[in-house]
């Protein structure tokens, strides 16, 4: 597979974005917030990624980011949407890169995130704010930190029920609440909630543009319908994932312009010879 690392801003070659795939190295960083559509190799993990800004020149409010520490065992993955498009989601998208490049090697995220909100008061304009849902995911145990401050839920793909489920309070797997958004009050802490993934199970982190997408009569998909549409992906392949819920988005909107950057981040647990965990 080709490699493409992309460690600042608007590197993005959107002539390869459908074909080219970035299997990420020990101490690589990728990602910005620009046009995206391709494979992804993390260790332990198989995916895509897209990004697709609703204003012309490539890039927007959405941001992606994801890295892998020195010894190729925690990987880490992040999404964010930012209120206000332009300079305020560049400087986003800086700060996200700074951030997990210097917290590549740490398995705890809530510093990281303290961080990221105090940055974010002294830089973004009065009413801004951002949402972001970062996740570290550890090749040798199977384990998955989240971190959400004011991020849509994850759908989770169990391979053992068959059945989909929402990373969000409700979750039986695991408590924990949710944080603010960026950027809106200082001091304030991000819980962090543990899961397990089990063979072959799938991640879908997406943006609200993906939700939020309205019909020809102005009805919003909405999380219900969203997780409809889960239910009916394909599964073994995250190619194939991303192609059928591109599709169904597509046919749910029509021709309706959108209103909101689309972004999501799909990521398939791969068997790994390091996993210790039965």
């Amino acid at each position: 597979m080709h490699r493409l690392l992309i460690e600042s801003l608007g590197h993005t070659d959107e002539t390869h974005s459908e074909f080219a795939a970035s299997r990420l190295g020990c101490l690589e960083v990728w990602g910005g917030n620009r046009r995206v559509n391709h494979a992804i190799e993390l260790p332990g993990l198989a995916g895509w990624i897209y990004s697709d800004p609703v204003e012309p020149g490539g890039s927007g409010g959405d941001v992606h980011y994801l890295s892998v520490c020195s010894q190729g065992v925690i990987s880490r993955f992040a999404l964010a949407d930012v209120s206000g498009h332009g300079q305020s989601s560049s400087e986003l998208a800086q700060l996200l890169q700074d951030l997990i490049r210097r917290y590549i090697n740490t398995w705890d995220q809530s510093e990281l995130m303290r961080e990221l909100n105090e940055s974010f008061r002294r830089k973004l304009k009065a009413a801004e704010y951002a949402t972001a849902a970062v996740f570290a995911y550890c090749r040798s145990t199977r384990e998955l930190v989240l971190t959400n401050a004011g991020h849509p839920p994850a759908l989770w793909y169990h391979a053992r029920s068959g059945t989909w489920d929402c990373l969000e309070p409700a979750t039986p797997f695991e408590r924990w609440r949710e944080g603010l958004p960026l950027g809106l009050i200082g001091g304030a802490d991000y819980a962090q909630v543990a899961v397990q993934l089990n063979w072959n199970d799938v991640l879908i982190v997406y943006t609200d543009g993906i939700s939020d997408a309205r019909d020809a009569a102005g009805n919003e998909l909405g999380g219900d319908g969203l997780m409809e549409i889960a239910r009916s992906l394909p599964v073994e392949s995250p190619a194939d994932t991303a192609g059928c819920l591109l599709a169904a988005i597509q046919q749910f909107s029509g021709n309706e312009l959108r209103a909101d950057d689309q972004s999501f981040l799909i990521l398939r647990q791969t068997e790994d010879d390091l996993v210790l965990v039965e």
